[in-house]
């Protein structure tokens, strides 16, 4: 529900929020620009000595104003012509017109009405009002997608237009709220729905008649700082029963001409200070250095509002539509989805069609959603969760896990935990797992016993399913379809081959970067922006699962690498390995996040074995910056496959790569990746030390050989790895 209505509100209200923030932010630089300019008066300088200045020079003043950045303006009569200026408080002399800016004046009716009256109030009205909406939606949003208000600043993971949309959010949300709801108390006080809280004194009745009293005489205007003054308006000339208004920050009164004394005076209501204080919070007048900062913030919005689509637009393409889904509350069966790719959602919509198809009442929602007071029509609850990277929940499941350990009454359905994974990648369907483990530790009563389907097999998921219509008493039909990311079709450029020696053929492949529409390359989608360490997938023919190979170059390079080593009976591994400049493969890109180099200029230490120096290798490609790099690379036999063994030498000349260590396995003296690390354990721990990011990628029984070399060399340093994960100086990718 609070997705789609801040889904909808965006796109219907995206280019009149656009036109107000813009606008907004425009109008903010006015309130600074003025307080800079102009001349601000001494501190202690009263009324009396303004206006005696200012009628020294100006004989005819009939009023003069103080604007909330300072600014001082007088207006006079001079032998029956008017006139206007900006005056210098110092000595009541002129220095700049007081005309009105006609860029200022052009953007404030467009900010308030867009140029078109009342009927534009109230379209810009409606326009706060969709941006009120759209920023506590996006509060709510947020804090379910990063797991919690204590969370609220957690790095991100994820497509890049997902993360600039939250990333920004994050920060503009308080201004834009804040923004939005002193507009609309603005729009309501100017079509008079707010209640009129001004006090205005009596005239007064009786006026000593006088005229002429010296202004540095009259006590009142002696007393009223510069800095509080608003107006102070002159008695009409020759008229002895008029009298001089003096309006301050505290309140209006009247003072006798001829004496002075003070006739009548209101102090602001509370109602006129509020707005007041509204009227400054909105326009920045008076707060030059808010009004700056809420407009840096309006800025926001329209890139909000570009990413907001960007994000639409992806999450169209990769989940299916699910037809008939029924609200939570009213739900029988809740199937709750942590995904990654896309695919899980696609098991996830399979199993909705059929319970509905079944005669249950299905609602399908993010594990991210979850929320047990919104189930109480419920009679089951199914998890179906993904794993991400090592063990981490994926990017629908945030802050899935502390919600269900910070409840304190589990639903009363029955659950049930299918996990979806890959049982070569060490942390196969460890989520789930905790998922599952997390459940029966909280006591939430069991539907069925834990399950996991290795490599999204159709035929263990069917099973699990007829399982599943057993326990319910029905019998459930199937009919998959797997949900595919869009694909492209790349051009091998070249190949080099190495491993024929050690009876492993292994292939460093380059493609041709595909035609990217101009739409991916704004928002960086598809291919239109990728780096060293992401994942291409390839898909093979007979098989649902995609092949994943980890790219060994970026966008910048202008070209897409990869390393394959041909496995016997690989589906993926023969098609690749087989291939000649010139033919094609069908592919997609899939983000990494993950695996990244990171900002900084701390050292690298990269750690890999065959073709786990793919990635690596794009790494130290990319490394213009020449931040310290040291690669420790295990090969079998240098004659054989020292892959980049060509172009080492000239990133060591350039600086992109400090030092390389090499261990070779089938030499005289048998020497492993692990065995390189502990060799040089002084200046692995000292590197550590000094702030260096450990990162690995190869093989799974390599890379539990080097966390166990790691923790040998950390355990007299006081740092462990478990630490170092924490602080993201230790990551994986390994297959």
């Amino acid at each position: 529900m609070i997705r789609a209505l801040h889904r909808w509100a965006g796109l219907l209200a995206l280019v009149l929020i656009g036109v107000l923030a813009l606008s907004g932010a425009a109008l903010s630089v006015f309130p600074a620009a003025e307080r800079l300019a102009a001349p601000q008066a001494a501190a202690g300088l009263t009324v009396a000595t303004l206006a005696e200045r200012i009628r020294a020079v100006h004989p005819g003043v009939e009023q003069i104003r103080r604007a909330p950045s300072g600014r001082i303006t007088a207006y006079w009569f001079d032998q029956g012509v008017p006139g206007a200026a900006v005056i210098d408080p110092a000595t009541g002399e002129r220095v700049a017109s007081a005309g009105p800016n006609r860029t200022l004046r052009w953007l404030t009716s467009l900010h308030r009405s867009l140029f078109l009256g009342d009927g534009g109030r109230i379209a810009m009205a409606a326009g706060a009002l969709a941006m009120l909406v759209l920023s506590l939606s996006g509060i709510a949003l947020v804090a379910r997608h990063v797991g919690g208000w204590r969370r609220w600043f957690i790095r991100l993971n994820g497509p890049l237009a997902g993360r600039l949309h939250t990333e920004i959010a994050r920060i503009a949300v308080a201004g834009l709220i804040l923004s939005s709801t002193t507009a609309l108390w603005m729009t309501a006080s100017t079509f008079d729905l707010l209640p009129d809280g001004g006090a205005t004194p009596a005239l007064p009745a009786e006026v000593s008649g006088e005229t002429g009293s010296a202004l540095d005489g009259m006590p009142t205007l002696r007393q009223t700082p510069v800095s509080e003054l608003r107006e102070v308006s002159f008695p009409y000339s020759g008229d002895a029963t008029d009298v001089f208004t003096l309006r301050t920050d505290r309140g209006t009164g009247y003072l006798d001409q001829g004496t002075g004394a003070l006739l009548g005076w209101a102090d602001l209501t509370g109602w006129e200070r509020m707005s007041k204080i509204i009227y400054m919070l909105h326009t920045g007048q008076g707060a030059a250095v808010l009004g700056l900062l809420l407009g840096v913030l309006a800025l926001g919005v329209p890139a909000m509002g570009a990413t907001g689509v960007a994000i639409w637009l992806a999450g169209g393409r990769g989940r299916p539509r699910i037809r008939r889904n029924q609200p939570a509350s009213r739900a029988d069966t809740v199937l709750l989805v942590g995904s990654e790719g896309g695919s899980t959602w696609g098991f996830a919509a399979t199993l909705h069609a059929a319970l509905t198809k079944a005669g249950l009442r299905v609602h399908v929602g993010p594990m991210s959603a979850f929320a047990p007071h919104r189930y109480e029509a419920a009679r089951r609850i199914v998890v179906l969760a993904a794993t991400y990277g090592d063990g981490a929940a994926p990017t629908s499941a945030r802050g899935f896990l502390d919600r269900l350990n910070a409840a304190e009454v589990m639903p009363h359905a029955p659950l049930a935990v299918l996990g979806f994974g890959d049982r070569s990648f060490p942390a196969y369907c460890a989520f789930a797992e905790a998922v599952a483990s997390s459940a029966q530790a909280k006591h939430w009563p069991e539907l069925l016993p834990f399950h996991t389907i290795d490599r999204q097999s159709l035929q263990e998921f069917a099973r699990w399913v007829r399982s599943l219509g057993r326990t319910l008493g029905c019998d459930l039909e199937l009919s998959h379809r797997p949900v595919l990311p869009m694909t492209r079709t790349l051009t091998l450029l070249s190949r080099r081959d190495y491993g024929a020696e050690v009876d492993a053929p292994t292939a460093i492949l380059r493609f041709a970067l595909p035609p990217v529409p101009l739409w991916q390359r704004l928002t960086g989608g598809g291919f239109g922006r990728f780096t060293a360490g992401d994942l291409i997938g390839i898909l093979p023919e007979g098989s649902p699962v995609p092949r994943l190979y980890s790219l060994a170059s970026g966008r910048r390079d202008g070209f897409i690498e990869i390393v394959v080593r041909k496995h016997p009976g690989g589906l993926a591994s023969s098609r690749l390995t087989a291939l000649e400049p010139g033919d094609t493969v069908t592919a997609f890109l899939r983000r990494n996040p993950g695996f990244r180099t990171g900002s900084g200029h701390g050292p690298l230490i990269l750690i890999g074995a065959g073709t786990g120096i793919g990635p690596l290798a794009g790494f130290v490609r990319g490394n213009a910056g020449r931040r310290p790099i040291h690669l420790f690379f295990g090969m079998r036999r240098p004659s054989s496959d020292f892959l980049y063994g060509d172009e080492i030498p000239a990133w060591q000349l350039q600086g992109r790569l400090t030092r390389l260590v090499t261990a070779v396995s089938r030499g005289t003296r048998p020497r492993y990746v692990q065995d390189a690390l502990r060799d040089d354990a002084g200046e692995v721990a000292r590197l550590i030390g000094n702030g260096a990011r450990v990162m690995v990628c190869g093989g799974r029984e390599m890379a539990a050989g080097v966390a166990d070399v790691l923790t040998e060399i950390l355990a007299s340093t006081g740092l462990t790895l478990e630490a170092l994960k924490v602080e993201g100086r230790y990551v994986e990718d390994v297959y």
